[in-house]
């Protein structure tokens, strides 16, 4: 099945902007940089996500209910906010243990591998909540090619919501977090993004284009192009998705 049988560009409304800010046009603009999440946005380890959630708490005799509301937040924060502090250690050392050792049926989604192909290495990261072990057991196991930089939360004080992720990745690419892109495919990174000062292109799919709060949304990285060029990354609508919807204006 082509993109064009399944996708169309969302535009961002009122309902996905968020209101401390304006809205920033995404397609047709060029970037120093694009900062990536992993989960959700390049690679669905949903199923072994969740698999692993269930059998922690099962094991720690918890209600799972609290895995529908924390996507996208680092696990170290879902531990703290659901085991005493004095068993925090054990906790998280557990959920690693099972989430590290669980990486059946993780894939790469459509239009990751050739998103990061087209950008140049020094303009591109994956920024994750993960901690280091678990996204580089997840990398290896889709197979996907990673970007020299990768920022885990092994390497912020503070994860995801908070703007730290972002602008680090930015740092060490040498950018001003001003000047890239993040892809993401939750609500708590988008904040982290908004926060840290980026642009924002949400990917549907893990949540309800409703419920992402971005400058632009989509349901696929294949309706979008990441066309390296002299002065940065440029954002095109794939010709194709152009072709398929003459009428169609919201590229911008």
């Amino acid at each position: 099945m082509t993109p064009t049988d399944v996708h169309t560009i969302l535009t961002s409304d009122s309902k996905t902007a968020e209101t401390s800010r304006s809205l920033r046009a995404v397609v047709g603009q060029t970037f120093d940089a694009v900062l990536f999440d992993m989960d959700g946005t390049l690679i669905d380890s949903t199923p072994a996500v969740r698999r692993s959630w269930l059998a922690w708490a099962a094991e720690r005799g918890l209600d799972a209910s609290f895995l529908d509301a924390r996507h996208g937040h680092p696990a170290r924060d879902i531990v703290a906010s659901l085991v005493p502090l004095e068993e925090f250690d054990a906790a998280f050392e557990r959920i690693q243990q099972i989430e590290i050792a669980d990486t059946d049926d993780i894939i790469i989604l459509p239009g990751a591998s050739e998103a990061l192909t087209a950008i140049g290495e020094y303009r591109k990261a994956i920024v994750t909540s993960c901690t280091r072990p678990l996204a580089a057991a997840r990398i290896m196991a889709t197979g996907l090619f990673p970007p020299r930089v990768v920022v885990t939360v092994d390497d912020v004080l503070h994860g995801k919501p908070d703007p730290e992720p972002f602008a680090l990745g930015a740092r060490w690419l040498g950018f001003e977090p001003g000047r890239c892109l993040v892809v993401e495919d939750a609500p708590s990174g988008l904040r982290s993004a908004h926060a840290a000062g980026c642009t924002t292109l949400a990917v549907a799919g893990t949540h309800a284009a409703a419920d992402l709060r971005a400058d632009l949304v989509i349901t696929s990285l294949l309706e979008v192009q990441f066309l390296s060029t002299a002065s940065g990354i440029l954002i095109a609508p794939r010709e194709s998705m152009r072709r398929s919807n003459p009428q169609d204006h919201s590229y911008g």
